[in-house]
């Protein structure tokens, strides 16, 4: 009797205990949709004019007294003496400042959710080790709550890029307003992810035993492995290539097997698209420009811990690095405090293209603008930590024709405050993305609407 009793007794506890992580689940993936049904609220299209303001164009001289037009999604206009179209929406822009929308070029927006609770909203990587037919695009979820907490705070677009292995896959450019991921797509396939191989010495830790360290000459060894696995590819897809246009010369050759993988590897050993590579410590980065060199193939560096000591090989090879370190600790026990928030300045005095990234998975891309500015307070001037985040990303991503600067002909990603963009204590006042006025609403928002009253 009592046996039976245990037994269904532990019946109903498996039970209760099923509901109860259920009701978890859910509890979590409700408050993420409900942030995320903000991303439905695609704001409206129209003519709008932004009358006298400060127009911070960061391309050029700012407007202490200016006027932007914003119609037809674009920048029609900007300038101190702007003639305004009938039917303009206009904003009064007295003690305000205008500025670009900020892009933060290395992130995993949209591709996770919740990574500690929910893994079923964490799309980041793949199994394998060499996925380039991995498109970020295709697991980017446009209705992530995450998007309208980064938006509202003056972050306009962002590379999304996958992780895991050592070919990840395809980053995409987006920017943060849309339904659907083709109306956020800015440049869907933009830049193959490697993660390269880094000689490593630390082998893992034993609860026991501590800390394993691995003999130096064998993680060369092990690197050089990894290495060769990917030249290996590189020269399968060559073959691939080559197969493919000699039988669109000949068809009474074989048809080559389609391969998706080798396939999207195509634009980027041919050097027509970039390879985005991470890297931090000095030696990597010097052997990332060796694969560059030797491969002939483009290269931009996101992490770059010590780019600056290699700034030599990346100035010759036109490796621009996307530094992700700046809320970092340093790595050495002897490194000083500030090593870290040095490290732009350094860069841009060595002559190296750069720009700043939060380098998150989406929860803290808002807190872009802070880290240029931590940037402004370590060596780097206030006009070059604004345009590490505006115009600087938007260059080393191809895009600085569409955005990055305020000027006629430009996409209308435009940010409008009530102090410095990179001043922690700065409001956004209004929003403009594609040229679509939206409102400066998110989950946060929500929540603080919902408990500011309660006692």
């Amino acid at each position: 009797m009592n046996s039976k009793f245990k037994i269904q007794n532990s019946k109903l506890f498996k039970t209760f205990a099923f509901l109860l992580l259920t009701a978890y689940c859910s509890m979590f993936t409700v408050n993420a949709q409900s942030g995320g049904t903000q991303q439905n609220l695609t704001g409206k299209a129209g003519t709008f004019a932004i009358i006298g303001a400060r127009v911070v164009t960061v391309s050029g001289a700012v407007i202490e007294n200016g006027t932007v037009v914003i119609q037809n999604g674009k920048i029609a206009a900007v300038g101190a003496n702007v003639s305004i179209p009938s039917g303009a929406e206009r904003i009064d822009g007295k003690g305000l400042s205008v500025y670009p929308g900020m892009i933060d070029a290395a992130t995993n927006m949209g591709l996770v959710e919740i990574s500690g609770g929910l893994n079923a909203s964490v799309d980041v990587a793949e199994t394998g080790n060499i996925n380039a037919n991995a498109k970020a695009i295709k697991g980017i979820n446009p209705h992530s709550a995450h998007i309208n907490v980064t938006r509202v705070n003056g972050i306009t677009t962002v590379l999304s890029m996958p992780t895991g292995g050592i070919v990840a896959g395809q980053a995409a450019i987006i920017n943060l307003n849309g339904a659907t991921q083709s109306e956020m797509s800015f440049v869907p396939e933009f830049g193959l992810v490697m993660n390269f191989p880094r000689i490593s010495t630390f082998g893992g830790f034993n609860p026991i035993t501590g800390p394993q360290i691995v003999d130096f000459n064998e993680a060369v060894k092990r690197r050089d492995t990894q290495l060769e696995d990917i030249k290996k590819a590189i020269k399968e897809a060559e073959t691939y290539n080559l197969a493919k246009e000699a039988y669109a010369k000949d068809k009474t050759l074989p048809f080559p097997k389609v391969n998706l993988n080798l396939e999207a590897m195509i634009p980027y050993i041919r050097g027509e698209k970039p390879i985005i590579f991470t890297a931090e410590r000095e030696r990597d980065i010097r052997g990332v420009i060796k694969f560059v060199e030797e491969m002939k193939v483009k290269g931009i560096i996101v992490g770059g811990q010590e780019a600056w000591k290699a700034a030599d090989g990346l100035k010759k090879n036109n490796i621009a690095v996307v530094y992700t370190n700046m809320f970092s600790l340093p790595v050495r026990d002897d490194d000083a405090y500030d090593y870290l928030f040095e490290a732009p300045s350094k860069m841009q005095k060595a002559g190296v293209q750069f720009a700043i990234s939060t380098g998150d998975d989406g929860a803290n891309v808002r807190d872009l603008p802070y880290q240029a500015g931590v940037a402004g307070g370590y060596g780097l001037s206030k006009e070059d930590a604004l345009k590490s985040v505006t115009l600087y990303p938007a260059q080393i991503l191809g895009i600085s024709d569409k955005v990055g600067s305020i000027e006629q002909g430009k996409i209308a990603n435009i940010v409008v405050t009530d102090g410095d963009l990179l001043d922690p204590r700065t409001n956004v006042r209004y929003l403009f993305i594609n040229g679509r006025l939206l409102p400066l609403t998110s989950r946060h928002t929500e929540l603080y609407d919902a408990f500011k009253d309660r006692k």
